[in-house]
């Protein structure tokens, strides 16, 4: 099991209870489901690095009141302090603290304070389009694909559905499904959670696509993990 799975709550045994929920609300439908969990959905150096600049700068103003007590502190420590001794502490500190800041930045946590909910919003959306192209979703025979996407990072959820599900169910259902299911997830309840918004889009499905199909699954039934920040 890997850490991302710890981290999620999701051990082996509950990866395959989701795939057997998955394969279970497919069984009366002609729709295809797809699950995916994604560590984070941009890697968002730049809104860190510029945080960390400012926080930078911000602190560099700070000192400069007291430059005349850090070359007293300089003055004690050494024999001869040179006029480029005090600059070049300033210069020093500033690229320090921007290094530590910007590994500071990376902590889940503080992304989440230094990157825009705008970004973050935005990012986490162009990712589920994006994996609900690369997965095939958009190429199934009646066009009945959902994408159930969960970004960790961000805290956010996205319910994809294709253009043959749009014109019997509106976004707005979709839109409660992501809200019951971000809920659930706050709660810590991962596994649960998932399993019961799979069986609430087989519902769905079921009601709207009744199963026709003869070729079997077209689609993996096992949950998408997105270990890797770098993935899109």
């Amino acid at each position: 099991m890997t850490a991302f799975q710890k981290k999620l709550r999701l051990t082996d045994d509950a990866l395959e209870r989701i795939a057997l929920a998955v394969q279970d609300a497919e069984k009366n439908t002609d729709g295809e489901i797809v699950v995916a969990v994604a560590k984070e959905s941009s890697r968002y150096s730049f809104w860190e690095l510029l945080a960390s600049v400012v926080c930078s700068v911000l602190i560099f103003a700070a000192l400069l009141p007291v430059a005349d007590s850090i070359f007293d502190l300089c003055a004690r420590l050494f024999w001869i302090v040179p006029s480029w001794y005090v600059p070049a502490f300033y210069g020093i500190s500033s690229f320090a603290m921007i290094a530590i800041l910007f590994s500071l930045a990376n902590i889940p946590i503080i992304d989440r304070l230094v990157v825009p909910r705008f970004v973050r919003t935005a990012c986490v959306t162009g990712s589920a389009f994006r994996l609900f192209a690369e997965s095939g979703l958009h190429d199934t025979v009646s066009h009945s694909g959902i994408l159930i996407y969960i970004s960790v990072l961000e805290r956010q959820v996205r319910i994809i559905a294709d253009s043959g599900i749009n014109k019997k169910i509106s976004q707005d259902m979709w839109n409660l499904l992501a809200d019951d299911l971000t809920a659930g997830l706050g709660e810590k309840k991962y596994e649960a959670a998932i399993v019961g918004t799979v069986q609430k889009c087989g519902e769905l499905l079921a009601q709207h696509f009744p199963a026709q199909k003869t070729e079997g699954n077209e689609l993996p039934n096992s949950l998408i993990l997105l270990e890797s920040a770098g993935w899109n």
